[in-house]
């Protein structure tokens, strides 16, 4: 049994965690953790979860639980974020981090902490994603230059970052594949007289619509011919069956940053 710490618990993802953790018998919730003024502090998680009492209250120190722990996983803020990363790195304990919209600085603060214990991050933890990133990354290298490329996200209205994390790797993974990224520019939406497109630009358009899950699509078009790839999720439940994974992953694993792609190699 898996001794699990959810932060973020009582978010979207939080909870879908905890069910599925418990459902699958694998995992044991020790700890389950908030912000100070979520109103659920004090509250039963199983319960907030309509799935019973576990008998685990939510609290806001994660210093209370994290002795009891073989791993943390952390959807919060990036403020939440670098503190539990912190608390995990004294408590010599691995966490798996699927917050989005953390600063350059913000990484930086992880990844020296990843040389002191494993540390998984990633902006999107569904397997399907992940294989998206790769397949992206493999259509940019076969293409030229005469293609245009363009990403459109679209994610649920209550989103606070824009782009998504997830948008942001997809052109990342392009750029890299066509092997000289300082001649493309990535630019965030368009308005205005901006006049012809011109070459080397990649351009990322948010969307924040009704209760949409998260869907991403590349767009790779050339004069007589379009490539779109698209990935559509249905429910919360593969990135958090994901973030699971990425869990029994990173147990037992040396001190080192990891992302889903390490998780889908061993698939």
């Amino acid at each position: 049994m898996i001794n699990l710490i959810v932060s973020g618990c009582c978010g979207r993802m939080g909870k879908r965690i905890v069910s599925l953790a418990v459902e699958s018998g694998e995992f044991s919730i020790v700890g389950a953790v908030e912000k100070k003024d979520h109103p659920d502090i004090g509250q039963d998680i199983g319960l907030v979860c309509g799935i019973g009492e576990l008998g685990v209250p939510i609290i806001s120190d994660i210093q209370k639980v994290i002795e009891k722990s073989d791993v943390i996983t952390d959807f919060t803020s990036s403020l939440s974020t670098i503190n539990n990363v912190k608390q995990a790195k004294a408590a010599h304990k691995p966490i798996v981090i699927g917050t989005t919209g953390l600063t350059d600085e913000e990484m930086i603060i992880i990844k020296s902490a990843s040389s002191s214990i494993p540390i998984l991050v990633s902006p999107n933890m569904s397997v399907g994603v992940n294989v998206l990133f790769n397949i992206v990354g493999s259509v940019a290298s076969h293409l030229g230059d005469d293609y245009d490329i363009e990403i459109i996200e679209t994610h649920h209205n209550q989103k606070k970052d824009a782009p998504s994390g997830t948008a942001k790797r997809l052109a990342d993974e392009i750029m890299q594949a066509k092997g000289r990224g300082k001649k493309y520019k990535i630019i965030f939406g368009r308005e205005g007289n901006i006049g012809k497109r011109p070459k080397g630009e990649i351009a990322i358009h948010a969307v924040r619509a009704g209760d949409v899950i998260g869907d991403h699509t590349v767009i790779f078009a050339g004069e007589n011919e379009r490539i779109e790839i698209t990935h559509k999720a249905h429910s919360r439940d593969g990135l958090a069956k994901g973030a699971l994974r990425s869990c029994k992953f990173i147990i037992g694993k040396s001190p080192k940053l990891y992302t889903m792609q390490d998780v889908i190699k061993e698939i």
